[in-house]
């Protein structure tokens, strides 16, 4: 008779320890169905399950494991699970995956069982729990801002995904926590390609409300600059109206803009750790080709795409040279890019914060809304706004341990 155990070990966690268990199991001949491991503070938490079609090397395999686990520490339990159990577990291995990933400057036992309880409310069981970001050292202030981040592997059928994704940006105004929830398949973990806005994403200013302080009309581009931000006015019309109120402006003062232009927190982490990683990256933006030139040589931008500027005889004409990029530009050029570099739209990657970036958000496989206006945020697949610009990267799956190796 065909028997299935799981085997849990609990304990310290020493060297060789899992060779010695599977010597046992070896020497018996037992067949590894399922195999995880954790370890905690350098406590292990070990889970095996096992089958054989000999009771007697079963039992003495079994036996030989209680005094190995002795020997080593470990406290062993044996479980035996049922032909019905375990052809129910393998007709679940077939179901969609995700990850919900947790991240804020400090995530306390509040903002993970707020995170959890949407996530049992949606059907989900949690089988794994990550942490992404370093171990916090309580004894040194560290110069790099605070932040913690959690990952949780979930199984289980998605009930209502309008539903969880309301909770998860609800959670997130009340707590000050982002929740992304993403299915977990192969293309979250081979994302190549990332395209960013540039104003207010890449840097924190919006380069045409600087040129309009130089011009002396600040007051009426900011005006118009938000209102087409928030989605309220058509881009396109919007965009030439405050370049209109640029006519005349002296060009040389765009080269003492760029050089007061303040790269937003976590951007050059970000970048280096994707260049180091071999990503391709790309600044599609509705400012100006000049400050994303500018950017890109800071940065190491693979690419850049916005709107260039028209002057002559030193002086800004108020007017655009070439077709405005607009959300729909900045979506046709990303596909443009996947499709020069031969990959799927599922392994692109956006983030930006206004209305014009959301056709872009909408087509790559992840979608990023960083500090962004409402609309924006609801609209998009994921949010980041509790902490800096490179906690995009806890998205994409990474360890800060790895990261402080690319």
């Amino acid at each position: 008779m065909r028997e299935i155990i799981l085997i849990s070990f609990l304990g310290p966690d020493q060297p060789n320890q899992f060779t010695r268990l599977m010597q046992v199991l070896s020497v018996h001949s037992l067949q590894i169905l399922d195999v995880g491991q954790a370890v905690i503070h350098n406590q292990l938490t070990l889970g095996i399950v096992v089958a054989s079609d000999n009771e007697t090397a079963t039992a003495l395999a079994m036996k030989e494991i209680l005094i190995l686990a002795h020997d080593i520490g470990l406290t062993v339990r044996f479980k035996p699970i049922s032909n019905a159990e375990y052809e129910q577990w393998v007709s679940e291995g077939g179901r969609t995956r995700y990850i919900v990933t947790a991240l804020a400057p400090e995530l306390t036992a509040a903002h993970l069982q707020a995170v959890t309880k949407i996530v049992s409310s949606q059907g989900f069981n949690i089988e794994t729990v990550t942490r992404l970001s370093g171990r916090l050292d309580l004894q040194t202030d560290s110069p790099f801002p605070r932040r913690a981040c959690v990952q949780f592997g979930l199984s289980g059928q998605m009930l209502d995904a309008q539903a969880m994704r309301a909770a998860c940006l609800s959670l997130s105004g009340e707590l000050n926590i982002d929740v992304a929830v993403q299915e977990d398949n192969a293309y979250r973990r081979n994302r190549r390609l990332v395209c960013f806005d540039m104003d207010s994403t890449l840097i924190e200013q919006e380069v045409i409300d600087e040129l309009a302080l130089e011009a002396g009309v600040g007051a009426q581009v900011a005006e118009i600059t938000e209102r087409a931000m928030q989605g309220e006015l058509d881009f396109q019309q919007s965009f030439r109206a405050r370049v209109a109120l640029l006519k005349g402006l002296d060009a040389s003062v765009l080269p003492k803009i760029a050089e007061r232009l303040t790269v937003t927190e976590g951007a050059e982490r970000l970048i280096s750790t994707l260049k180091a990683l071999g990503y391709k990256t790309a600044i599609l933006s509705g400012g100006f080709q000049y400050f994303a030139e500018y950017l890109q040589a800071k940065l190491g931008i693979d690419e850049v795409h916005a709107n260039i500027l028209d002057v002559r005889d030193g002086l800004v004409t108020g007017e655009v040279k070439g077709a405005i990029v607009d959300g729909a530009r900045k979506a046709e050029l990303l596909r443009q890019l996947a499709d020069k570099m031969g990959i799927s739209l599922e392994q692109a990657m956006a983030v930006g914060d206004g209305a014009n970036d959301l056709p872009m958000l909408s087509i790559a496989g992840l979608g990023v809304a960083y500090r962004a206006k409402p609309l924006v945020r609801q609209n998009a697949n994921q949010a980041i706004s509790s902490v800096g610009l490179d906690g995009v990267l806890y998205l994409l799956g990474m360890h800060d341990k790895d990261l402080n190796r690319a």
